[in-house]
């Protein structure tokens, strides 16, 4: 198998300077600037019309910027079409050729390369069938597409991207049209598969399940901007803005007034581990299980228990707050009998994020 770039350390591969586009009058990207080192696995994680296929897009050169600069390896590649790029590319949709066999599938894009740099039939054949035994698809290239599950056509796809030898690897949601027991092998599959070959990947999403189980950075997208750059444990434990903490995990959140480094609820003190919190309105950010069992001391929240579940190891817990309809969801240990219907516990919560309204709305 022909060699595969390996990654240099901290080295940067990709650069994106002030990367802006629109289209028509929506902007779709505003100002984004990046840096993926060589080797290293970036998920992009958004909703819908966040901007992360655009940017995408923009680094593999589908598409090009209205302002701004993409440098691979400290060059500027921002009008360099696709093809002088060496980027590997998968889609959601697999984009496979159905009347090709497997192995011919793998081989395409060597099959169409300048005749001065196609390799002969025999070496194509014979890179796409140590590719197809890399994923785990070895006795199957005679096949047609058809012929194949998903998960199957998936990683042919992931193949061809492979055949050309990419300096980078691209994906744009290739999971998405999986279900989730083949999301979650193939996840694993993929994360092995890019540490074995030393690759540097980018990945699009809006799982979050699968971002931070995948990346080691996870870029946060919102409106057209990035909202928050970090590993998996700095974007969930310490989101920087209300949206960060919304969208990636589960998130309760409650309309405090804080006073003296202390978060009040409706007058009583629910949180204190605050410290130089300016005083006023701001909302105060939890999740499910940052929360312990208390004996409804001060300090406490009063929950109405509305439904509880079995979630993994714990309880899921869905209610209400005494005397407001604020809902909330919250993680007990299943040690613990299964709280009621109507039952009330008094909560204690041990982590937060807070978030003052005037930033909020700034």
């Amino acid at each position: 198998m022909a060699p595969v770039l390996q990654p240099q350390g901290n080295r940067a591969l990709i650069t994106l300077e002030n990367i802006t586009k629109r289209f028509g009058d929506f902007d779709a990207l505003k100002g984004i600037d990046l840096s993926v080192q060589d080797g290293e696995f970036l998920a992009l994680l958004g909703p819908s019309g966040s901007g992360k296929t655009t940017l995408l897009r923009i680094i593999a050169g589908l598409a090009f910027p209205d302002r701004g600069r993409v440098l691979f390896g400290g060059n500027d590649v921002t009008q360099l079409a696709v093809a002088q790029r060496e980027v590997g590319f998968v889609f959601q949709q697999y984009a496979l050729f159905r009347h090709m066999s497997v192995v011919d599938n793998v081989g395409f894009g060597l099959s169409v390369r300048p005749r001065r740099l196609r390799p002969s039939k025999t070496e194509i054949r014979k890179r796409a069938m140590e590719l197809l035994d890399l994923v785990q698809l070895g006795d199957l290239g005679d096949r047609f597409p058809g012929q194949l599950s998903g998960g199957q056509r998936q990683r042919v796809a992931l193949a061809r991207a492979l055949a050309v030898e990419p300096r980078l690897l691209l994906l744009d949601e290739p999971f998405g049209a999986l279900d989730a027991k083949v999301r979650k092998d193939l996840r694993r599959w993929l994360r092995h598969l890019h540490e074995q070959m030393g690759l540097t990947s980018i990945f699009v999403t809006h799982d979050q399940e699968e971002a931070l189980e995948l990346a080691d950075r996870v870029a946060v997208m919102d409106h057209g901007v990035i909202e928050q750059v970090g590993t998996p444990e700095q974007i969930y434990m310490h989101p920087h803005s209300s949206f960060v903490s919304d969208f990636v995990g589960d998130t309760n959140s409650l309309e405090v007034e804080l006073v003296d480094g202390e978060a009040h609820f409706h007058g009583r003190p629910v949180y204190t581990h605050i410290g130089a919190a300016p005083h006023g309105r701001a909302r105060l950010d939890f999740r499910p299980h940052d929360v312990a069992l208390c004996d409804d001391s001060p300090g406490c929240l009063p929950l109405i228990v509305d439904t509880a579940y079995r979630k993994g190891g714990v309880w899921r817990v869905e209610g209400s707050l005494g005397g407001n309809a604020q809902p909330i969801e919250v993680d007990i240990d299943s040690q613990h009998p299964m709280p009621a219907c109507g039952q009330r516990l008094a909560l204690r919560i041990e982590r937060a994020q807070v978030f003052p309204l005037d930033q909020l709305a700034a």
